[in-house]
């Protein structure tokens, strides 16, 4: 529980102050404090984040940072960013990766708006494409890089994520696996020779989404790894 003593209101204006004790009312109720400020750091980037938007994880950014350590920097690689969401991860790639030609995909206009401000924001060129996941993206890529939403409806999180930030970008059908299903079964032929999909998972779903897996992609390379709380999250598969 977040208080504000007399004396500190006495030092604010009357219109501040009200701001401030709904804003603060707003935070105890379980309101993001990230919404409210308006960003955060990713990856040592400045993301907007809003209402519309699902507020970037630790674990995302280490999906950035492991997948960089897979990709042959030394090429002007071709990327794909399956559900930009406020753009962080394509923004974090092109910033380390100023070569790269990166699309970032989005079925939300809003969350599209919001990643448009974000690559402005970082002075970073991406093409955002305001689409379902399900339309293919004619072209191939060195990498398709996703963190989709993959909680399941009855799934038990925290309420305030429940309440304040967008269930689309969090809840998905069949136990939280079907966007894995999609992105398999129309992309893994829509990557290069030693290209990567790059996938962040919830920590119970290895086991069911590698049977996807081995259902489009038989004999590829598959990488799984944990994140720093030493849960499953991460699947990186190779087209060798």
């Amino acid at each position: 529980m977040i208080k504000i003593s007399s004396a500190d209101y006495k030092s604010l204006s009357l219109k501040s102050g009200k701001k401030l004790a709904k804003n603060l009312r707003k935070v105890n109720k379980g309101y993001p404090i990230q919404y409210l400020i308006g960003n955060v750091n990713f990856f040592g980037y400045e993301i907007k984040v809003n209402k519309n938007v699902l507020i970037p994880r630790f674990e995302t950014e280490q999906l950035v940072e492991e997948v960089l350590k897979l990709l042959d920097k030394s090429k002007n690689l071709n990327i794909l960013d399956l559900g930009t969401g406020s753009g962080c991860i394509s923004i974090a790639l092109k910033k380390e990766l100023p070569k790269a030609k990166i699309t970032a995909l989005d079925n939300s206009f809003r969350a599209l708006k919001i990643a448009k401000e974000n690559a402005e924001l970082n002075n970073v060129d991406i093409k955002f494409i305001h689409q379902n996941i399900k339309k293919v993206v004619d072209n191939k890529f060195d990498l398709i890089i996703s963190n989709p939403p993959y909680i399941s409806k009855d799934e038990k999180i925290m309420p305030s994520v429940r309440k304040y930030e967008p269930n689309k970008a969090l809840f998905a059908r069949n136990k939280g696996l079907f966007y894995y299903q999609v992105i398999l079964e129309n992309y893994h032929n829509r990557l290069n020779k030693n290209g990567i999909i790059a996938l962040e998972i919830g920590c119970y779903q290895k086991e069911a989404i590698l049977k996807i897996i081995n259902s489009y992609c038989e004999n590829w390379r598959i990488l799984c790894q944990k994140d720093y709380s030493l849960k499953d999250r991460f699947i990186f598969i190779v087209n060798r």
